[in-house]
């Protein structure tokens, strides 16, 4: 998406358009979170704060090419953040050895009871 021509942010260098579009996600990250925290809600600060990002972009009150920059970075480095994550599955893959029979205790009832579910369904709507 390009910026407007008559933007003032068009006409800041990038590192500053990217520090601003930061400061606004960061900012509505943090905002999501004391909601939650304030209000008690049973959701992610951050899934809160993403909800009022959208909402603000829709109204109108965050311009796009305010945040694109700092958007397309962490897109770009998208991938990265993953890898945390990934160290800590493979460090319990060990573990997972030694729970396998477990594991498939737990899958076999997953299925018996999903399939027993979907026969129960099936035969409802039947009727």
């Amino acid at each position: 998406m390009t910026t407007p021509p008559k933007s003032v942010t068009r006409q800041l260098p990038q590192p500053v358009r990217f520090v601003l579009g930061m400061g606004i996600l960061v900012g509505f990250a943090a905002l999501g979170t004391g909601l939650t925290t304030l209000l008690h809600l049973p959701m992610p600060g951050p899934v809160v704060g993403m909800l009022l990002m959208w909402a603000a972009l829709s109204a109108g009150l965050v311009r796009l090419h305010w945040i694109e920059d700092a958007a397309d970075g962490l897109l770009g480095i998208l991938g990265l953040l993953f890898v945390p994550a990934t160290v800590g599955v493979i460090d319990y893959l060990s573990a997972g050895a030694t729970w396998g029979l477990w594991l498939l205790v737990m899958l076999a009832g997953l299925l018996l009871g999903a399939g027993a579910a979907g026969l129960i369904a099936s035969r409802l709507v039947r009727e």
